[in-house]
């Protein structure tokens, strides 16, 4: 009696496609840890038993399109907020992000598919994904969502190597610690079968006594006199650009921010996008904030800030103003790394007709010049990043100055009930733990958190909840980390070396077997 109407194991596709929707539930907030080791050793040894370099490559396109298409579904509940426009668009998001970052993982195995040996496929395979994940995040202004080394963010110890290494480099040691089961052979000596243990054995301790003994470095539970309120207002997307209920929306959160608060509230804090209104150019509306500011209390909020371009137009940028207690605009920050096809359309005047009525609901906004700190006195100097602007490794602080704290202003409620709120404060805790900064993070609709310097969240605002949260700011803010001063030479560096060493392995091998013969 047949159970399946194909033998799935005589199918590799099928098996890697499998392996990567397993590989989905090792990812935030799931964290099935021990899925590692099956998806990763699983593909590598399909790459093993290829026959040939297509294979290889199709065994990891497989895996890497049902790994991307699954983790990041969370991106067509923002289709799905106004589904008689956009819903149709979800099959093919699906498609295509699996389609296209599918790639990523195909690439790589194939590329250590030509090594000679299986120890010097393992070590290919763990550097090309490396690199490739490298790549991602620049590539086409880049997307390094879900860099596998997040997987390991279940548990604060296990992170803290990428102070050194980066996330990156987590996920360098992360993919030889699970894919080294598939090294195993049963004509193995004991000697040999020790060994095999010991690789995943070796990197997670290693990780876990880096990270114990690093956070108790670290450790400090004082907090300095500059008290911060995160405003969490909880408005569902559908609704948040209504113009009807722009007056209520508005002063929604200015009724969140003055209730019970304390004169000694050195700065509220709203999410992206908070303010319906330009309030440099509104003035009124800036008033209005001004009146529930006690004396030298800030106001930072996410707005869309127009700019005369000279030429009659407005220019609009996704920025952040920082209002002081008389209404007046301290300084400012513009997204620089905007979101292709959310807040830009590339190539937007040669699109066809059809996608019109998708391109029009697109905002075509500006890119600001890039990081800055900001200068406020009685606060430590801090930088601002606009929502996903802080998933880029290395890319969040200036080389010139480093800011004592991050404010992340995003709006996750695009996101919905999904996992991407989770992985978006994932991204924010491997960024805390990389440069070894205060991060805190308005998401207005959550999850808002308060992220200390070596990643752990110290207070947070659950997902879809309405509230405030009054804090004071770590004492201490910053430390130094390597990652901080090299970026990502040292991943790079290990990833190179890898691939080299399994070039190597080849060459030698080659050269036995000729003489052999």
């Amino acid at each position: 009696m047949k159970i399946l109407p194909i033998k799935i194991y005589e199918h590799k596709e099928i098996l890697a496609f499998l392996l990567g929707g397993i590989a989905v539930q090792t990812l935030p907030p799931f964290y099935h840890w021990y899925l590692l080791f099956i998806a990763f050793s699983g593909l590598f040894y399909l790459t093993e038993t290829t026959q040939n370099c297509k294979q290889a490559f199709l065994a990891g396109y497989w895996f890497g399109f049902s790994f991307f298409a699954f983790s990041l579904f969370w991106i067509n509940n923002a289709l799905l907020i106004n589904p008689l426009k956009t819903g149709w668009i979800v099959p093919i998001c699906f498609i295509a992000s699996g389609s296209f970052f599918g790639l990523f993982i195909g690439f790589p195995t194939l590329l250590s598919r030509l090594a000679g040996s299986s120890f010097a496929r393992y070590l290919a395979l763990a550097g090309w994904i490396v690199i490739f994940e490298w790549i991602r995040s620049w590539l086409f202004t880049g997307f390094p969502w879900n860099l596998l080394g997040t997987t390991l963010a279940f548990n604060l110890n296990l992170i803290q190597f990428s102070s050194v290494v980066g996330t990156y480099g987590l996920s360098f040691l992360m993919i030889l610690a699970a894919s080294s089961p598939a090294l195993y052979r049963p004509s193995f000596s004991l000697k040999q079968k020790i060994g095999i243990f010991c690789i995943p054995l070796t990197i997670i301790s290693f990780l876990y006594l880096y990270g114990n003994y690093r956070i108790a470095q670290l450790s400090d539970t004082q907090n300095s006199p500059v008290k911060i309120r995160l405003v969490q207002p909880n408005i569902p997307q559908a609704i948040k650009w209504s113009a009807d209920l722009r007056n209520e929306h508005f002063q929604k959160h200015l009724d969140l921010s003055k209730e019970h608060l304390s004169d000694k509230t050195s700065m509220i804090i709203w999410s992206e996008t908070a303010s319906p209104y330009p309030l440099d150019l509104n003035k009124e509306a800036a008033q209005q904030i001004a009146n529930i500011l006690p004396e030298d209390t800030y106001l930072t909020t996410g707005v869309i800030r127009y700019q005369d371009d000279y030429y009659g137009g407005w220019k609009p940028y996704n920025s952040s103003l920082v209002v002081n207690s008389k209404g007046n605009i301290e300084d400012f920050y513009d997204k620089s790394h905007l979101v292709p096809f959310g807040e830009y359309i590339p190539f937007r005047q040669w699109l066809p007709d059809f996608i019109r009525p998708v391109t029009n609901i697109i905002s075509n906004l500006e890119a600001g010049s890039g990081p800055k700190v900001i200068h406020i006195e009685s606060i430590p100097p801090f930088s601002i990043q606009i929502c996903y602007e802080i998933i880029f490794p290395h890319h969040i602080m200036t080389n010139k100055e480093k800011p004592d704290w991050i404010i992340n202003l995003t709006n996750d409620g695009w996101y919905g009930i999904s996992s991407g709120p989770h992985q978006h404060l994932v991204a924010a805790q491997m960024r805390a733990v990389e440069e070894g900064v205060t991060i805190v993070r308005n998401a207005g609709s959550g999850i808002s958190a308060i992220i200390n310097r070596y990643g752990k969240i110290v207070q947070k605002l659950d997902l879809n909840t309405q509230g405030v949260l009054d804090a004071n700011l770590p004492q201490k803010l910053t430390v130094d980390t390597l990652y901080n001063h090299l970026g990502n030479i040292l991943p790079l560096f290990l990833a190179v070396i890898a691939i080299l060493t399994s070039a190597i392995l080849t060459y030698f091998q080659i050269n036995v077997e000729k003489a052999e013969k």
